[in-house]
């Protein structure tokens, strides 16, 4: 065991003998072993037990069984108590991923604050295969499927090779003492579940199952690998980025085969669901502005593109007041005002970002809002009103586009649509004696 052990970890780049390595040890036979063979091994290693207070004195029985082996091994140890059952009502979260989020945010600032260079954890070859059957059973995808990986960034699992039984066989021969834990033998939980009642059938269809499945996930594995450097060539070619927004070309996206995998592997990374998936697929050829929503992102189907952006709550205002003796104004366009007398040098600017207005025209203070339905204005150029959503339709603005458009008004009149075209009202003419000039920086 210790030589097959040895050869794992080598074989599999975990780590090494210059390392200093954290143990989560439970007190269970597999961490119990784990700590065993990396103490036989020499390695430079040090104890972290978790009490989450779940089962009475047994949770304090564990503790003392951890205190006493650290000191008959003479190995450093870290001991933190939790209350697991607050956090999960706390958090709205089940008792397993509250006790899951307790252990690994304490793990982690005990690395950081130690120095340590890796994390070894006691999962075996059970729990991999235990791993695949849940996530094939939640729908996972290919991602799911390759069970638990021998590395995770600093996170390392030497005892991936062996099966419990021989786990529990080298405790065994070798008369090392550990505890056990009572709810490993309840079946209300799924991975207990598959553990007691479906592997015993597995074993009996084939007694060797569990290396079968072994190669079947290091096969999967290596089937991954090659699927995601076709879904990065996929990214490159459809998704286009604009500052926090990303942009998906449809056409592109339509020209893949099979589609859905590809917009399910995509856009899974921005928490959409295959519900989201399928209800985006049908909205490709249909109008623009459908919208979708995941928990963190939200999806808008323009013309040409899936709009992809992060759901913020909105947290800035959308009005503001411009006096004319101010020189800037702080918004989320930033704009410089200049108030002009002396007209006989004055070029007047053609670019978007600047409007040049007849300043004996306006009514101060002015607003700058967004836009609203039913606005209208007159544009440069013209003499008769047009409303904002028929010049938006004209102009192909996007969903986005429309709700990131800011509008400039004296009273209830529209002057500027910022940053695209002035009202032809405020004009600068040959009877314009001051001028009022904004410019927002690009």
């Amino acid at each position: 065991m210790l030589e097959k052990f040895e050869s794992f970890v080598s074989d599999n780049n975990l780590f090494s003998k210059d390392d200093r390595i954290l143990i989560a040890l439970s007190g269970g036979v597999d961490s119990v072993v784990l700590a065993t063979l990396m103490h036989k091994a020499n390695y430079n290693i040090a104890l972290a037990h978790c009490n989450f207070h779940l089962r009475d004195e047994e949770s304090n029985r564990d503790e003392a069984f951890v205190r006493s082996w650290a000191k008959e091994n003479n190995v450093e140890l870290f001991v933190k108590e939790f209350d697991t059952y607050g956090y999960m009502k706390e958090n709205k979260i089940s008792l397993e991923m509250a006790a899951r989020d307790l252990r690994y945010e304490w793990f982690n600032s005990l690395m950081e604050t130690n120095k340590f260079d890796f994390l070894c954890t006691a999962h075996h070859l059970d729990d991999s295969i235990e791993t695949f059957f849940i996530n094939l059973l939640r729908g996972t995808g290919i991602a799911g499927l390759h069970g638990i990986q021998a590395k995770n960034d600093k996170i390392t699992r030497p005892l991936l090779f062996a099966t419990r039984e021989e786990i529990l066989n080298y405790a065994k021969e070798n008369n090392i003492t550990y505890v056990e834990d009572s709810t490993n033998a309840e079946t209300k939980f799924t991975r207990n579940k598959i553990r007691h009642n479906l592997f015993p059938i597995l074993r009996e269809i084939n007694p060797n199952f569990e290396n079968a499945l072994k190669k079947d996930i290091e096969y999967l594995n290596d089937t991954e690998f090659i699927f995601r450097k076709e879904i990065e060539k996929a990214k490159s070619e459809i998704i286009e980025r604009e500052n926090d927004l990303i942009k998906i070309n449809i056409s592109k996206l339509l020209s893949l085969n099979p589609m859905k995998i590809y917009l399910y592997e995509i856009l899974s990374d921005f928490s959409f669901n295959e519900t989201n998936i399928s209800d985006i697929i049908q909205s490709l050829e249909e109008t623009s502005g459908k919208q979708f929503f995941s928990k963190t992102h939200r999806i808008v189907k323009d013309r040409e593109y899936l709009f992809i952006e992060e759901r913020k709550e909105n947290t800035t205002n959308d009005f503001y007041l411009i006096n004319d003796e101010q020189s800037s104004l702080i918004s989320p366009l930033r704009m410089q005002i200049e108030v002009m007398r002396d007209l006989k040098f004055i070029n007047i600017s053609k670019e978007k970002t600047i409007a040049m207005l007849d300043y004996d025209l306006l009514k101060f203070p002015l607003i700058l809002r967004k836009w609203r339905q039913g606005d209208s204005f007159v544009p440069f150029g013209m003499k008769k009103e047009k409303k904002l959503s028929d010049y938006f339709t004209s102009n192909k603005y996007s969903l986005l586009d429309k709700e990131n458009q800011w509008i400039l008004c004296s009273e209830d009149k529209i002057l500027w649509i910022v940053g695209e075209r002035i009202d032809d009202r405020f004009r600068i003419s040959n009877k314009t004696k001051n001028i009022l000039k904004i410019e927002i920086e690009k």
